[in-house]
This record gives structure tokens, sequence and C-alpha cells, in this order.
């Protein structure tokens, strides 16, 4: 089962690229509402990793490698989403107390579109295994484009 969301930013093509690309953009919108990103390492090119992490309100964190298998610079990204732990040593959803149906790698395509000052961006998530997951996992990629879209509309 996929995840698919689909934005329309009033931004140009280089600028959401910086957003998805870049550390000082990704603090400010990777995680659901009222997660923080305490961590963001972007190695952005094929066979990079960038390591994430988002903080709960109650003070969890939950750290992510982002491991790059393709990059077309202001076109599409192709990445692995795996877990970790405070080390950045992988680890599975069950280790970290999450639920057991979420998998422990997330295949990712960002695509990016320009369509002269506006651009838009598709995100898809591959490999979930249930329709509960699959509605989690949207609902937090939808308020994380929020997030960005303010993130952009400040920059």
């Amino acid at each position: 089962m996929e995840v698919k969301a689909t934005r329309v930013f009033d931004a140009t093509v280089e600028q959401v690229w910086q957003a998805w690309t870049e550390s000082r953009y990704v603090h400010q919108w990777w995680g659901p509402d009222g997660f923080t990103a305490p961590v963001a390492e972007m190695e952005v090119h094929e066979g990079g990793r960038s390591r994430v992490s988002m903080r709960s309100p109650d003070g969890a964190e939950l750290y992510n490698t982002w491991t790059y298998e393709r990059v077309i610079p202001l076109q599409r990204l192709e990445f692995i989403m795996g877990f970790a732990d405070v080390d950045w040593q992988p680890r599975t959803p069950a280790e970290l107390g999450l639920p057991p149906d979420i998998p422990a790698r997330v295949r990712h395509v960002v695509t990016f579109t320009s369509t002269g000052q506006k651009t838009e961006l598709t995100v898809t998530e591959l490999g979930y295994t249930s329709p509960q997951t699959v509605e989690i996992s949207k609902l937090g990629l939808e308020q994380c484009l929020d997030k960005m879209a303010i993130a952009l509309s400040v920059a």
C-alpha cells in the first residue's frame, strides 16, 4: 500500500527543492503538528544519507535516516527512510516501541514540477501493510507539507 500527497506551493522549484534538501528548512517542517525537528543533517546525493529526528511535545525523539538512491536536482528524489536509535544505528519499528505493522524501510519518491512561479510537489511513500498505518502516515505527511508551506511563505 502507498501514501501519496500532492501540494502546489507558491514558490519556485528551486525554493521547494531547498526546503526539502537544506537543513535550515527541514528543521522547520519535519514532523507532524506539535513536533520539532532537532536534527536535520542533509547529505542529498546518490548514495548519501540524511539524518533527521522529530521530537514530540512530551520530549520523545524518533530518529530516521534517508538513504538516497536517485537524485535529479530540481526534479526528483528517491530514498529509503529507515528507523534508527540515538546513535544512528538501524532499528526496527518494534525495537523503538512503534506498532509492528510499520515497515522497517519505507521507499519515498518525491517529484518537483515547475509551473512558473509555483511548484507542484508529489510525495509517494511505498511499502505499508495496513490501512491504519496508511491513514496515520498520510495525516503526518499532510501536516509536514502544511508546515513546509509556512516555512516557504516566510523564506
